[in-house]
């Protein structure tokens, strides 16, 4: 099975697709002049709550929307993705990470705002979104397909495999806890909320990952602060290691620039998932009758997850001097220990195990809405069943399978996804546009 999907992912994940990524979002940061960067600030009102509408569409708020996407970024794709993008490509894959991001902030404006743009009712009358949503009914019935093969792709990107067998990983090396009790105690809390549907995802989500962010920032602080004198050449091993591979340090030996750059960008998506689609699942559950304000606020998140703890995780690796490897999280563990004896593991443990559960149940809720699309609300609810026993099915498995598998599944749901938003990106110019006139005129 592990040279079946390292073949599949070295297809699906070639330049093509990077170009494709890279692309759109220099198209849709043209495109909008950069408008929702400008924005930035009336973003954060937004997220604050002073446009909120209580009788407006949806299930959750702005704040809990990007909370529920965030939970199911932050931790996985910052703290365990990191590691492994240093380890498969060195320092310089965290530069195109930076790059990967910044563009991925005007790829889920559009995406976002496209997912609140064209929302469909479902059999119980709840308004949806997603790409599959806005694929069929952005571009029309005859693009059905398009958006079948999305949600197909995106129950198994989904999976909490991933984020199960990195946290089982975890808890054996640095506890000495078996990998299947992990795996059990994990489905059991994820079941339990999920069950609730999208209302307790954001629930949960919404105190949960902003408390961890900053427990994980604090932390990573208190590491840099011990080796700050390392900061300045690792900073400089960072952007030179992304053109040239002897002046970065990490996995990198042997390796082209192309191949740093894919790594890159693979983990960026991992990381704030620009562009996958994923993250219009949860904004398109945004309580707003104002697309655009929703698209400001998902803006936010590839600079939060990116930018922000992405940097932190790999200059807390990259200052320990800690030697990097495929299993991510237990890299990142190490780190912390290194600095902060006694309290690292632990620290690393606690926020990973949070976040690991997070973006579980938000993507428990990803994966069974576009079951739901393709098999109707009774048939398709019944796949949370298997994503649960998975869980601790998947804790069992290796790093090398888990992350090869989600990487492919990823691969597939951004072609459908980012060749419908190219398609429909003019409307959504029409749409900021009036926005921000009405704005204007206020």
């Amino acid at each position: 099975m592990e040279a079946f999907w390292a073949a599949a992912v070295g297809i699906v994940w070639g330049l093509p697709l990077v170009i494709l990524l890279a692309g759109a979002g220099v198209w849709f940061m043209l495109l909008s002049r950069a408008a929702p960067l400008r924005h930035a600030g009336h973003a954060l009102a937004i997220l604050s709550g002073r446009y909120e509408r209580r009788d407006a569409p949806g299930e959750i708020s702005h704040f809990r929307a990007l909370s529920a996407a965030l939970s199911g970024t932050i931790g996985m794709g910052n703290i365990a993705g990191v590691a492994i993008a240093i380890a498969m490509g060195g320092s310089g894959a965290v530069f195109w990470m930076w790059v990967a991001g910044a563009l991925g902030m005007a790829t889920k404006f559009f995406t976002c705002t496209l997912s609140c743009l064209y929302r469909k009712p479902d059999s119980q009358g709840v308004m949806q979104g997603g790409p599959m949503y806005y694929i069929e009914v952005g571009l029309g019935p005859r693009f059905r397909p398009l958006a079948m093969l999305f949600a197909a792709c995106a129950m198994v990107g989904c999976l909490g495999v991933f984020q199960s067998n990195q946290l089982a990983g975890l808890m054996q090396a640095q506890w000495s806890v078996p990998a299947p009790l992990t795996g059990l105690l994990a489905m059991t809390a994820v079941g339990y909320v999920v069950l609730g549907g999208s209302v307790r995802v954001g629930r949960f989500a919404g105190p949960v990952v902003p408390l961890m962010c900053l427990l994980y920032l604090g932390g990573g602080l208190l590491v840099i602060a011990d080796h700050a004198e390392r900061v300045p050449a690792v900073l400089r091993a960072i952007v030179l290691g992304a053109f040239d591979v002897d002046a970065g340090i990490g996995g990198a030996a042997g390796l082209t620039v192309k191949e740093i750059l894919v790594t890159g960008v693979r983990r960026a998506v991992f990381s704030n998932e620009a562009g996958l689609g994923t993250e219009a699942l949860a904004h398109g559950a945004a309580q707003t009758d104002e697309p655009v304000r929703e698209g400001l606020v998902a803006m936010l998140g590839p600079f939060i997850d990116t930018h922000l703890v992405c940097t932190m995780t790999a200059l807390v690796i990259l200052t320990s001097g800690v030697s990097p490897q495929a299993a991510g999280v237990v890299t990142t563990a190490q780190a912390f220990e290194a600095s902060l004896p006694g309290l690292g593991a632990g620290l690393v443990s606690a926020i990973f195990a949070a976040f690991a559960l997070t973006t579980m149940i938000t993507y428990a809720y990803y994966s069974v809405k576009c079951a739901k699309y393709l098999f109707g609300e009774r048939r398709g609810g019944a796949f949370v069943w298997i994503y649960l026993v998975l869980i601790p099915i998947a804790a069992l498995w290796t790093p090398t399978t888990t992350v090869n598998i989600i990487d492919t599944a990823y691969a597939l749901m951004v072609i459908p996804n980012m060749t419908a938003t190219l398609l429909l990106a003019p409307r959504v110019l029409v749409a900021m546009r009036d926005y921000f006139a009405r704005l204007e005129r206020r």
